[in-house]
């Protein structure tokens, strides 16, 4: 039995953040209900790579769910997620703030039907402040929130992280949120909102960096692949390809030193603040010699005299590496579609006794839809008084290369 059997969930959040919340949270066990708009989640269209139809971005992010696809503009597709609510858990959403209140489904109204019921809210800015109703997407928060200005060359231009990183930093943010308040309800006896934004989860996210700048009032400047305050510590270039140093302290720079040649440079510099303050020198100087040689030759050489060192591996070269394939590092389940994709498995699967694993795979769109009104007590014929009214619909596909139906 996995650590939430029994949890039931309810997701009306789309594209990243919410779903990869409701991911963890199907890992580990609990049951998750997909609530999609008649036209799915805005990622089902997202692509390419598509698989017959199935995108790369949908299928990330979703397995272990079942997807109800429902009209919420509708007061009957309201009332749907109502009597859903009453028996759920959690509530997982991403509206932009006061949407949902609109429609009735706030965390007031449900804590009315639920009292019980943890209700997530994701959103860019949270529900109060200045920016509270502005839409959040993950490239404007990582401008917002400083990420930017620390990433990229110190002569080039700001640039994003290669993920949505404030988007997934927040889903698992989430499930952490999600955990400790149904832990409080086993005491409590009582549920709660949750107002997590991603704006939040970036500033915090900033880590040393943040508290640098709180400290001395000095925004802090992009260093490309170097560390702020560790010398050497990043990227650089090998004959044929590039290699990370991760010299973390004088002892495996004296080490560094000595096996690459250039045992001058240990004596001149032996302390990582003189280090730091000569940066450009260091740098340089293990760069002329470590271009010198294939990568795979530095890498056994520095491994031999203890340190820290490793490939800038390319994902195939990731996938690939040994390590992943004794970690399990990628999931297979069966799906109706696409036989047995891969997916990434949840870090989470190393508890000892209780842990993740993968149960459905991701569904397609309003696949569980009649499954799911069933369950929560709709009779077969108000199922298709929904169905015919188009409040609800079952068994839709999204066609090859992304097209909505």
């Amino acid at each position: 039995m996995k650590p939430l059997s029994g949890i039931k969930v309810l997701d009306l959040s789309r594209v990243l953040a919410g779903p990869l919340c409701t991911l963890i949270l199907a890992d580990l066990g609990a049951e998750v209900v997909k609530v999609e708009p008649p036209w799915g989640d805005e990622t089902r269209g997202w692509g390419p790579p598509f698989l017959k139809g199935e995108s790369a971005y949908f299928l990330s992010v979703n397995r272990g769910k079942r997807s109800l696809a429902l009209d919420l503009k509708r007061p009957e597709g309201q009332e749907v997620v109502r009597r859903l609510a009453q028996r759920a858990d959690v509530l997982v959403e991403n509206f932009k703030t006061g949407d949902l209140e609109r429609y009735g489904l706030d965390y007031e109204r449900l804590k009315g039907l639920n009292p019980r019921l943890v209700y997530l809210s994701l959103t860019g800015f949270g529900h109060t402040g200045p920016r509270a109703k502005e839409p959040g997407y993950d490239a404007a928060l990582q401008g917002y929130t400083g990420i930017m200005s620390v990433t990229g060359e110190p002569e080039g231009p700001p640039m994003k992280v290669g993920v949505a990183w404030i988007d997934v930093m927040t889903g698992m943010m989430g499930a952490v949120a999600v955990l400790a308040a149904l832990l409080e309800r086993e005491r409590s006896g009582k549920g709660q909102h949750i107002d997590l934004a991603l704006f939040d989860v970036g500033l915090f996210a900033l880590a040393n960096l943040g508290e640098s700048y709180l400290l001395t009032g000095t925004p802090p400047r992009r260093l490309g692949n170097a560390h702020a305050q560790i010398v050497p510590y990043g990227a650089f270039p090998a004959e044929d390809g590039w290699l990370v140093l991760a010299v973390g302290n004088d002892e495996q720079f004296r080490r560094l030193c000595q096996a690459v040649g250039l045992p001058e440079l240990a004596l001149r510099f032996p302390k990582n603040a003189l280090r730091v303050a000569h940066r450009k020198e260091v740098e340089g100087a293990l760069s002329q010699v470590l271009r010198t040689q294939p990568r795979a030759f530095w890498l056994r050489l520095l491994k031999e005299a203890g340190v820290p060192a490793a490939p800038v591996n390319d994902l195939k070269e990731t996938f690939q590496d040994p390590q992943a394939e004794a970690r399990g590092a990628v999931w297979t389940l069966p799906h109706p579609l696409l036989g047995t994709p891969p997916t990434l498995a949840n870090p989470l699967r190393f508890l000892s006794r209780t842990p993740a694993g993968p149960s459905l795979p991701p569904p397609l769109l309003g696949e569980h839809t009649e499954e799911v009104l069933l369950e929560a007590g709709f009779s077969p014929e108000e199922v298709s008084a929904l169905v015919e009214k188009g409040v609800v619909q079952k068994g839709t596909l999204v066609e090859e290369g992304g097209k909505l139906p």
